[in-house]
């Protein structure tokens, strides 16, 4: 045995926050900034077409913006946790990235079968983004499972 105080899960907890603060805040301010830079770009890009669009122009242009005021949703969020997160944060974000890349895949397949061209080309890429999307995802929520797991041992080891 050991003559080193015991820390209680709190007491752990409070100090994992500062260490996790710095990189979070990092992520949430890139993820901010790229959402609402994606958002202005491609808004200005929409609105400043030429002559009126189709409707499948209409809705990608939507989908993207809604992509982008995802990521600058989640870096607002990010920024506004003053409490440890358990990885919640990388399993939202790995959410959002598996999301856009399927509608995106599914948009790009849809526009190349339309066309004529390129289907095999769309489908592999967009089935790398969507497979890489995927892998995230599942890591995110195997490591919030088990910061959650281990948030409940140290609390029931403090219990008498």
């Amino acid at each position: 045995m050991t003559d080193e105080p015991r820390l209680s899960a709190r007491e752990m907890l409070d100090q994992l926050e500062a260490t996790l603060s710095r990189r979070t805040r990092i992520r949430a301010v890139a993820a901010l900034l790229a959402g609402l830079a994606g958002t202005v770009f491609v808004t200005s890009l929409w609105w400043s077409e030429p002559g009126p669009l189709p409707g499948r122009t209409h809705l990608s242009f939507a989908l993207f913006t809604v992509f982008c005021l995802a990521w600058a949703c989640y870096g607002g969020w990010l920024l506004t946790r003053r409490v440890p997160l358990f990885a919640t944060e990388q399993v939202i974000a790995a959410r959002i990235a598996l999301v856009a890349s399927v509608v995106t895949t599914a948009v790009a397949a849809v526009a190349a079968a339309r066309s004529g061209t390129g289907l095999v080309a769309a489908l592999a890429i967009g089935g790398l983004f969507v497979a890489a999307a995927l892998a995230l995802a599942v890591r995110a929520h195997a490591r919030r499972a088990a910061l959650l797991s281990r948030a409940r041992q140290l609390t029931e080891e403090e219990r008498p």
